[in-house]
Protein backbone atom coordinates (compact mmCIF):
# COMPACT_ATOMS: atom_id res chain seq x y z
CA UNK A 1 0.00 0.00 0.00
CA UNK A 2 3.08 2.31 0.85
CA UNK A 3 4.68 1.70 -2.08
CA UNK A 4 1.15 2.59 -4.58
CA UNK A 5 0.14 5.52 -2.37
CA UNK A 6 4.60 7.27 -3.06
CA UNK A 7 4.27 6.14 -6.37
CA UNK A 8 0.48 8.70 -6.61
CA UNK A 9 2.19 11.17 -4.77
CA UNK A 10 5.27 11.12 -6.60
CA UNK A 11 3.27 11.52 -9.71
CA UNK A 12 0.87 14.12 -8.25
CA UNK A 13 4.29 16.25 -6.97
CA UNK A 14 5.10 16.54 -11.05
CA UNK A 15 1.61 17.76 -12.17
CA UNK A 16 1.34 21.73 -11.90
CA UNK A 17 -2.55 22.37 -12.11
CA UNK A 18 -4.69 25.16 -11.32
CA UNK A 19 -7.81 22.99 -9.24
CA UNK A 20 -7.21 24.97 -6.03
CA UNK A 21 -10.00 27.31 -5.11
CA UNK A 22 -11.84 26.75 -8.32
CA UNK A 23 -15.47 24.97 -8.68
CA UNK A 24 -15.78 22.49 -10.75
CA UNK A 25 -18.48 22.34 -13.26
CA UNK A 26 -17.75 21.26 -16.80
CA UNK A 27 -14.78 18.54 -17.25
CA UNK A 28 -14.18 20.62 -20.52
CA UNK A 29 -13.67 23.33 -18.76
CA UNK A 30 -10.50 20.81 -17.14
CA UNK A 31 -7.02 20.28 -18.64
CA UNK A 32 -6.22 16.59 -18.84
CA UNK A 33 -3.47 17.03 -15.82
CA UNK A 34 -6.46 18.48 -13.50
CA UNK A 35 -8.40 15.82 -14.95
CA UNK A 36 -5.53 13.31 -14.44
CA UNK A 37 -5.11 14.89 -11.08
CA UNK A 38 -8.08 14.60 -9.82
CA UNK A 39 -8.70 10.47 -11.06
CA UNK A 40 -5.00 10.43 -8.65
CA UNK A 41 -6.28 12.10 -5.28
CA UNK A 42 -9.44 9.69 -5.66
CA UNK A 43 -7.61 6.81 -5.99
CA UNK A 44 -4.81 8.01 -2.80
CA UNK A 45 -8.18 8.61 -1.13
CA UNK A 46 -9.62 5.08 -2.35
CA UNK A 47 -6.40 2.99 -0.99
CA UNK A 48 -6.27 5.01 2.55
CA UNK A 49 -9.99 4.15 3.06
CA UNK A 50 -9.35 0.58 2.32
CA UNK A 51 -6.47 0.48 4.21
CA UNK A 52 -8.40 2.30 7.66
CA UNK A 53 -5.58 5.31 6.88
CA UNK A 54 -8.34 8.47 8.05
CA UNK A 55 -7.82 11.04 5.57
CA UNK A 56 -9.92 13.80 7.53
CA UNK A 57 -8.28 16.54 6.44
CA UNK A 58 -11.36 19.11 8.39
CA UNK A 59 -12.16 19.57 11.61
CA UNK A 60 -15.00 21.05 10.72
CA UNK A 61 -16.84 22.90 8.32
CA UNK A 62 -20.27 22.50 6.14
CA UNK A 63 -20.79 20.44 2.78
CA UNK A 64 -24.02 22.01 1.63
CA UNK A 65 -25.98 19.56 -0.33
CA UNK A 66 -28.64 21.08 -3.10
CA UNK A 67 -30.50 18.82 -4.93
CA UNK A 68 -33.21 20.32 -7.23
CA UNK A 69 -34.02 16.93 -8.42
CA UNK A 70 -34.18 13.20 -7.54
CA UNK A 71 -31.28 11.10 -6.60
CA UNK A 72 -29.67 8.18 -5.01
CA UNK A 73 -26.25 7.22 -5.88
CA UNK A 74 -24.96 10.82 -6.30
CA UNK A 75 -26.80 12.04 -2.69
CA UNK A 76 -25.31 9.47 -0.90
CA UNK A 77 -21.92 9.60 -2.73
CA UNK A 78 -21.87 13.51 -1.89
CA UNK A 79 -22.36 12.79 1.62
CA UNK A 80 -19.97 9.84 1.56
CA UNK A 81 -17.47 12.22 0.15
CA UNK A 82 -18.09 14.71 2.74
CA UNK A 83 -17.98 12.46 5.89
CA UNK A 84 -14.39 10.62 4.30
CA UNK A 85 -13.04 13.89 4.52
CA UNK A 86 -14.34 15.29 7.68
CA UNK A 87 -17.00 17.60 7.18
CA UNK A 88 -20.71 17.39 8.37
CA UNK A 89 -22.91 17.28 5.55
CA UNK A 90 -26.26 19.66 5.38
CA UNK A 91 -28.93 19.74 2.62
CA UNK A 92 -30.58 22.53 1.80
CA UNK A 93 -34.08 21.93 1.40
CA UNK A 94 -35.96 25.03 -0.58
CA UNK A 95 -39.48 23.89 0.89
CA UNK A 96 -37.77 24.31 4.26
CA UNK A 97 -36.05 27.64 3.40
CA UNK A 98 -36.75 31.14 3.38
CA UNK A 99 -36.26 30.90 -0.79
CA UNK A 100 -39.96 30.17 -0.76
CA UNK A 101 -40.69 33.86 0.98
CA UNK A 102 -38.69 35.37 -1.89
CA UNK A 103 -35.01 35.08 -0.47
CA UNK A 104 -32.89 35.79 -3.77
CA UNK A 105 -30.00 33.53 -5.08
CA UNK A 106 -27.24 35.98 -3.47
CA UNK A 107 -28.71 36.26 -0.53
CA UNK A 108 -29.05 32.33 0.70
CA UNK A 109 -26.00 31.25 -1.20
CA UNK A 110 -23.95 33.90 1.59
CA UNK A 111 -25.91 32.54 4.50
CA UNK A 112 -25.47 29.29 4.00
CA UNK A 113 -21.61 29.61 3.12
CA UNK A 114 -20.31 31.44 6.56
CA UNK A 115 -18.31 28.01 7.67
CA UNK A 116 -18.75 26.19 4.64
CA UNK A 117 -16.17 24.41 2.56
CA UNK A 118 -19.06 23.25 -0.17
CA UNK A 119 -21.88 23.07 -2.12
CA UNK A 120 -22.59 20.63 -4.08
CA UNK A 121 -25.64 21.59 -6.69
CA UNK A 122 -27.86 18.98 -8.45
CA UNK A 123 -29.80 21.02 -11.23
CA UNK A 124 -30.57 19.11 -14.34
CA UNK A 125 -34.72 19.60 -14.95
CA UNK A 126 -34.43 22.89 -16.71
CA UNK A 127 -32.29 22.78 -20.26
CA UNK A 128 -30.30 26.15 -20.08
CA UNK A 129 -31.09 26.54 -16.49
CA UNK A 130 -28.90 24.37 -14.64
CA UNK A 131 -25.63 25.37 -15.35
CA UNK A 132 -26.56 28.75 -15.13
CA UNK A 133 -27.61 28.69 -11.91
CA UNK A 134 -24.34 27.21 -10.19
CA UNK A 135 -22.70 29.82 -12.26
CA UNK A 136 -24.56 32.46 -10.29
CA UNK A 137 -24.40 31.20 -7.13
CA UNK A 138 -20.81 31.55 -7.86
CA UNK A 139 -21.13 34.81 -8.57
CA UNK A 140 -23.06 35.27 -5.18
CA UNK A 141 -19.82 33.40 -3.33
CA UNK A 142 -17.38 35.67 -4.70
CA UNK A 143 -19.29 38.79 -3.89
CA UNK A 144 -19.87 37.43 -0.56
CA UNK A 145 -15.98 36.44 -0.01
CA UNK A 146 -14.97 39.78 -1.75
CA UNK A 147 -16.80 41.74 0.47
CA UNK A 148 -15.58 40.94 3.73
CA UNK A 149 -19.08 38.77 4.22
CA UNK A 150 -17.78 35.18 4.02
CA UNK A 151 -14.13 34.30 5.65
CA UNK A 152 -13.40 31.51 2.80
CA UNK A 153 -15.43 31.17 -0.48
CA UNK A 154 -16.83 27.70 -0.82
CA UNK A 155 -15.91 25.54 -3.80
CA UNK A 156 -19.45 24.46 -5.76
CA UNK A 157 -19.29 20.40 -7.18
CA UNK A 158 -21.19 19.85 -10.02
CA UNK A 159 -23.37 17.10 -8.94
CA UNK A 160 -25.47 17.37 -12.14
CA UNK A 161 -26.39 19.96 -14.69
CA UNK A 162 -28.44 20.23 -17.95
CA UNK A 163 -25.15 20.07 -19.85
CA UNK A 164 -22.78 17.99 -17.99
CA UNK A 165 -22.81 15.11 -14.77
CA UNK A 166 -18.83 15.65 -14.36
CA UNK A 167 -19.15 13.47 -11.25
CA UNK A 168 -20.35 10.67 -13.35
CA UNK A 169 -18.46 10.80 -15.95
CA UNK A 170 -14.91 10.84 -14.33
CA UNK A 171 -16.32 7.93 -11.88
CA UNK A 172 -16.73 6.06 -15.41
CA UNK A 173 -12.87 7.50 -16.59
CA UNK A 174 -11.60 6.47 -13.45
CA UNK A 175 -13.76 3.00 -13.30
CA UNK A 176 -12.10 2.42 -17.30
CA UNK A 177 -8.60 3.30 -15.81
CA UNK A 178 -9.04 0.53 -13.86
CA UNK A 179 -10.14 -1.82 -16.01
CA UNK A 180 -7.89 -1.47 -18.86
CA UNK A 181 -5.11 -0.57 -16.47
CA UNK A 182 -4.18 3.33 -17.43
CA UNK A 183 -5.77 5.84 -19.76
CA UNK A 184 -3.16 5.22 -21.69
CA UNK A 185 -4.62 2.29 -22.37
CA UNK A 186 -8.07 3.89 -23.63
CA UNK A 187 -6.24 5.35 -26.77
CA UNK A 188 -8.17 3.24 -29.98
CA UNK A 189 -10.75 1.81 -27.28
CA UNK A 190 -14.37 2.06 -28.87
CA UNK A 191 -16.71 3.40 -26.72
CA UNK A 192 -20.72 3.13 -27.81
CA UNK A 193 -22.87 5.53 -25.84
CA UNK A 194 -26.22 4.89 -27.60
CA UNK A 195 -29.52 5.62 -26.77
CA UNK A 196 -31.78 2.69 -25.78
CA UNK A 197 -35.74 2.10 -25.16
CA UNK A 198 -37.17 3.24 -21.80
CA UNK A 199 -41.09 3.41 -21.08
CA UNK A 200 -40.14 6.83 -19.49
CA UNK A 201 -39.60 10.21 -20.78
CA UNK A 202 -37.55 13.33 -19.77
CA UNK A 203 -34.62 11.88 -19.03
CA UNK A 204 -31.21 14.78 -18.99
CA UNK A 205 -28.88 14.83 -21.32
CA UNK A 206 -25.88 15.51 -19.25
CA UNK A 207 -24.73 11.46 -19.30
CA UNK A 208 -24.69 11.13 -22.75
CA UNK A 209 -23.37 14.56 -23.27
CA UNK A 210 -20.63 14.01 -20.11
CA UNK A 211 -19.05 10.63 -21.73
CA UNK A 212 -18.42 12.11 -25.09
CA UNK A 213 -17.30 15.20 -23.93
CA UNK A 214 -14.60 13.36 -21.59
CA UNK A 215 -13.74 10.38 -23.10
CA UNK A 216 -12.90 12.01 -26.66
CA UNK A 217 -9.98 13.60 -24.72
CA UNK A 218 -8.51 10.54 -24.15
CA UNK A 219 -7.92 8.86 -28.02
CA UNK A 220 -10.99 6.65 -27.63
CA UNK A 221 -13.01 6.12 -30.74
CA UNK A 222 -16.56 7.42 -29.34
CA UNK A 223 -19.67 6.56 -31.53
CA UNK A 224 -22.51 8.16 -30.26
CA UNK A 225 -25.78 6.50 -31.79
CA UNK A 226 -29.53 7.52 -31.52
CA UNK A 227 -32.65 7.52 -33.49
CA UNK A 228 -33.45 9.90 -35.93
CA UNK A 229 -34.60 13.06 -33.65
CA UNK A 230 -33.15 12.21 -30.60
CA UNK A 231 -29.83 14.39 -30.83
CA UNK A 232 -28.31 16.11 -27.81
CA UNK A 233 -26.80 20.14 -27.40
CA UNK A 234 -25.29 20.37 -30.89
CA UNK A 235 -22.52 22.50 -28.90
CA UNK A 236 -21.65 19.49 -27.03
CA UNK A 237 -21.70 17.43 -30.54
CA UNK A 238 -19.40 20.62 -31.65
CA UNK A 239 -16.83 19.90 -28.76
CA UNK A 240 -16.47 16.48 -29.00
CA UNK A 241 -15.49 16.68 -32.69
CA UNK A 242 -13.02 19.16 -31.86
CA UNK A 243 -11.62 16.90 -28.55
CA UNK A 244 -11.32 13.47 -30.75
CA UNK A 245 -9.42 15.88 -33.41
CA UNK A 246 -7.06 17.20 -30.97
CA UNK A 247 -6.61 13.56 -29.12
CA UNK A 248 -6.34 11.53 -31.72
CA UNK A 249 -9.34 9.74 -31.57
CA UNK A 250 -12.51 9.64 -33.56
CA UNK A 251 -15.88 10.69 -32.94
CA UNK A 252 -18.65 9.70 -34.95
CA UNK A 253 -22.94 9.94 -34.91
CA UNK A 254 -25.18 6.84 -36.18
CA UNK A 255 -28.67 6.12 -36.55
CA UNK A 256 -28.24 2.45 -35.63
CA UNK A 257 -27.41 0.67 -32.43
CA UNK A 258 -25.42 -2.07 -34.04
CA UNK A 259 -23.84 -0.23 -36.09
CA UNK A 260 -22.43 1.51 -32.54
CA UNK A 261 -21.91 -2.27 -31.08
CA UNK A 262 -20.02 -3.56 -33.41
CA UNK A 263 -16.53 -4.09 -32.18
CA UNK A 264 -17.18 -2.03 -29.27
CA UNK A 265 -14.61 -2.55 -26.46
CA UNK A 266 -17.24 -0.48 -24.09
CA UNK A 267 -21.07 -0.09 -24.30
CA UNK A 268 -22.75 2.61 -22.57
CA UNK A 269 -26.79 2.19 -23.56
CA UNK A 270 -28.81 4.74 -21.67
CA UNK A 271 -31.92 6.46 -22.55
CA UNK A 272 -32.83 10.44 -22.82
CA UNK A 273 -34.80 12.97 -24.54
CA UNK A 274 -34.59 14.48 -27.56
CA UNK A 275 -32.96 17.87 -27.17
CA UNK A 276 -35.86 19.42 -28.80
CA UNK A 277 -38.52 17.95 -26.18
CA UNK A 278 -36.11 19.15 -23.45
CA UNK A 279 -36.66 22.62 -25.03
CA UNK A 280 -40.13 22.26 -25.34
CA UNK A 281 -40.60 20.39 -21.80
CA UNK A 282 -38.24 23.39 -20.24
CA UNK A 283 -41.09 25.93 -21.13
CA UNK A 284 -43.44 24.00 -20.27
CA UNK A 285 -42.37 23.35 -16.41
CA UNK A 286 -41.72 27.26 -16.20
CA UNK A 287 -45.08 28.04 -17.32
CA UNK A 288 -46.49 25.21 -14.74
CA UNK A 289 -48.35 23.84 -17.51
CA UNK A 290 -50.11 20.76 -16.60
CA UNK A 291 -51.79 19.74 -19.08
CA UNK A 292 -48.79 21.10 -21.28
CA UNK A 293 -46.56 18.63 -19.76
CA UNK A 294 -49.04 15.54 -20.01
CA UNK A 295 -49.70 16.15 -23.22
CA UNK A 296 -45.93 15.85 -24.35
CA UNK A 297 -45.51 12.85 -22.28
CA UNK A 298 -47.89 11.08 -24.16
CA UNK A 299 -46.54 12.22 -27.26
CA UNK A 300 -43.20 11.53 -26.56
CA UNK A 301 -43.80 8.02 -24.71
CA UNK A 302 -45.45 6.95 -27.93
CA UNK A 303 -42.23 8.33 -29.81
CA UNK A 304 -40.01 6.14 -27.45
CA UNK A 305 -42.25 3.09 -27.83
CA UNK A 306 -41.56 2.82 -32.07
CA UNK A 307 -37.89 2.00 -30.59
CA UNK A 308 -38.04 -0.74 -28.73
CA UNK A 309 -35.44 -2.82 -30.49
CA UNK A 310 -33.01 -0.44 -29.16
CA UNK A 311 -32.40 -2.75 -26.17
CA UNK A 312 -28.69 -4.04 -24.88
CA UNK A 313 -29.82 -7.92 -25.56
CA UNK A 314 -27.29 -10.71 -25.82
CA UNK A 315 -27.40 -10.19 -29.64
CA UNK A 316 -26.35 -7.37 -29.77
CA UNK A 317 -23.37 -7.80 -26.96
CA UNK A 318 -21.88 -10.76 -29.52
CA UNK A 319 -21.42 -7.82 -32.04
CA UNK A 320 -18.93 -6.17 -29.68
CA UNK A 321 -15.28 -6.95 -29.82
CA UNK A 322 -15.11 -11.08 -29.38
CA UNK A 323 -18.24 -10.25 -27.67
CA UNK A 324 -16.96 -9.32 -24.59
CA UNK A 325 -17.31 -5.61 -24.31
CA UNK A 326 -17.44 -4.12 -21.13
CA UNK A 327 -21.67 -3.03 -20.53
CA UNK A 328 -21.66 0.28 -18.24
CA UNK A 329 -24.80 2.45 -17.21
CA UNK A 330 -24.93 5.35 -14.85
CA UNK A 331 -27.62 3.30 -12.58
CA UNK A 332 -30.78 2.79 -12.47
CA UNK A 333 -31.12 0.80 -15.44
CA UNK A 334 -34.35 0.36 -17.37
CA UNK A 335 -34.35 -3.80 -16.59
CA UNK A 336 -36.38 -5.77 -19.10
CA UNK A 337 -38.40 -8.03 -17.25
CA UNK A 338 -37.62 -6.84 -13.88
CA UNK A 339 -38.23 -2.89 -13.53
CA UNK A 340 -40.23 -2.77 -16.37
CA UNK A 341 -41.44 -4.52 -19.58
CA UNK A 342 -39.78 -3.75 -21.92
CA UNK A 343 -36.73 -1.25 -21.32
CA UNK A 344 -32.79 -0.58 -21.80
CA UNK A 345 -31.20 -3.59 -21.00
CA UNK A 346 -32.09 -7.37 -21.09
CA UNK A 347 -31.98 -8.70 -17.78
CA UNK A 348 -29.31 -11.60 -18.96
CA UNK A 349 -27.39 -9.06 -20.11
CA UNK A 350 -27.70 -6.84 -16.77
CA UNK A 351 -27.45 -9.81 -14.32
CA UNK A 352 -24.10 -10.68 -16.07
CA UNK A 353 -22.40 -7.18 -15.54
CA UNK A 354 -24.14 -6.09 -12.31
CA UNK A 355 -20.96 -6.52 -10.08
CA UNK A 356 -19.50 -4.23 -12.50
CA UNK A 357 -21.94 -1.79 -12.45
CA UNK A 358 -21.75 -1.44 -8.72
CA UNK A 359 -17.99 -1.18 -8.64
CA UNK A 360 -18.72 1.85 -11.48
CA UNK A 361 -20.81 3.20 -8.94
CA UNK A 362 -18.83 3.17 -6.05
CA UNK A 363 -16.21 5.05 -7.31
CA UNK A 364 -18.61 8.38 -7.65
CA UNK A 365 -17.76 8.84 -3.71
CA UNK A 366 -14.32 9.19 -3.95
CA UNK A 367 -13.86 11.33 -7.61
CA UNK A 368 -16.24 13.63 -5.39
CA UNK A 369 -13.88 14.15 -2.73
CA UNK A 370 -11.06 14.16 -4.85
CA UNK A 371 -13.04 17.32 -6.26
CA UNK A 372 -13.09 18.65 -2.99
CA UNK A 373 -9.58 17.65 -1.92
CA UNK A 374 -8.10 19.35 -4.68
CA UNK A 375 -10.09 22.79 -4.44
CA UNK A 376 -9.66 23.09 -0.64
CA UNK A 377 -5.85 21.66 -0.63
CA UNK A 378 -3.12 23.89 -1.69
CA UNK A 379 -0.78 21.08 -1.95
CA UNK A 380 -2.60 17.77 -2.20
CA UNK A 381 0.77 15.72 -2.57
CA UNK A 382 1.69 17.01 0.90
CA UNK A 383 -1.16 16.36 2.53
CA UNK A 384 -1.84 12.89 1.22
CA UNK A 385 1.75 12.36 2.45
CA UNK A 386 1.08 13.50 6.15
CA UNK A 387 -1.94 11.47 6.14
CA UNK A 388 0.23 8.46 5.53
CA UNK A 389 2.92 9.65 8.00
CA UNK A 390 0.40 9.70 10.52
Amino acid sequence: MKKKLKKIIKELESLKTDLYQKDFLLTWQKSKKELKQTLLVAEALKLLRNNNISPKVFDSGLAISQFRDNSTRTRFSFASAANLLGLEIQDLDETKSQIAHGETVKETSNMISFLSEVIGIRDDMFLGAGHEYMKEVGAALDYGYENGVLPTRPTIVNLQCDIDHPTQSMADLMHLKETFGSLENLKGKKIAMTWAYSPSYGKPLSVPQGIIGLMTRFGMHVELAYPEGYELIPEVIELAKKNAEKSGGTFKISNSMEEAFTDADIVYPKSWAPFSVMEKRTELLKNKDTKGLESLEKECLAQNANYKNWECDQEKMKLTKEGKALYMHCLPADISGVSCTEGEVAENVFEKYKTQTYKQAGYKPYIIASMIFNSRIKNPAKALSKLLKK
